[in-house]
């Protein structure tokens, strides 16, 4: 795999619901992310595409690419594609986050028993050695190492417009997150 990620990378693992997103990854070097399911940060080093079943029997419940992340904005659905002005989220808000080109893992991280998932993070490091969607949880004292970096983002992001009592709950959910994967693992 090239230099995507970096160990020290934090990685958003995203949903490919479609073969038509990773295409439009492909092609024109973008991902969209609906603000209303958003994770509440998006500065992130990569992006590793979860795939769902939508993408047949061979490539379904894997991750097998990722990108580095050069930058993202706030949109709406109807600048993304300005083919679809009618469509009924023409006008909610997305963002879009630049990639650069699509990097093929050396081996697929399968979904296990893990088929449904939404958007997390995860290092690098982890993504580098994974073999199963389990082996990407951040565990231990780097669970706190990657909180502290995200607030960081989040605080360096002019985007994120999160108050204080947002930003508690937040940290309350991803503690139960976190403490639920434990469960699971």
């Amino acid at each position: 795999m090239a230099d995507c990620p970096n160990e020290t990378d934090i990685v958003l693992v995203a949903i490919l619901p479609d073969p038509k997103d990773l295409d439009i990854a492909r092609m024109l070097g973008w991902y969209r992310i609906p603000l209303k399911s958003a994770p509440k940060v998006v500065s992130v080093d990569c992006l590793a595409f979860y795939q769902t079943s939508a993408f047949g029997d061979e490539d379904r419940w894997s991750i097998k690419m990722v990108a580095p992340v050069k930058g993202h904005e706030l949109t709406t659905r109807a600048e993304l594609f300005r083919d679809q002005p009618e469509h009924p989220r023409a006008h909610e808000e997305y963002y879009k986050i630049q990639i650069g080109p699509l990097i093929e893992l050396n081996k697929p991280i399968q979904a296990d028993k893990w088929r449904r998932i939404t958007f997390f993070y995860t290092t690098g490091f982890l993504l580098k050695n994974a073999v199963t969607v389990r082996d990407l949880i951040v565990s231990g004292e780097d669970r706190l190492i990657l909180w502290n970096r995200l607030c960081e983002r989040m605080n360096q992001d002019p985007n994120v417009n999160t108050d204080i009592d947002d930003f508690a709950k937040w940290n309350i959910d991803f503690l139960e997150l976190l403490s639920q994967w434990d469960a699971i693992k």
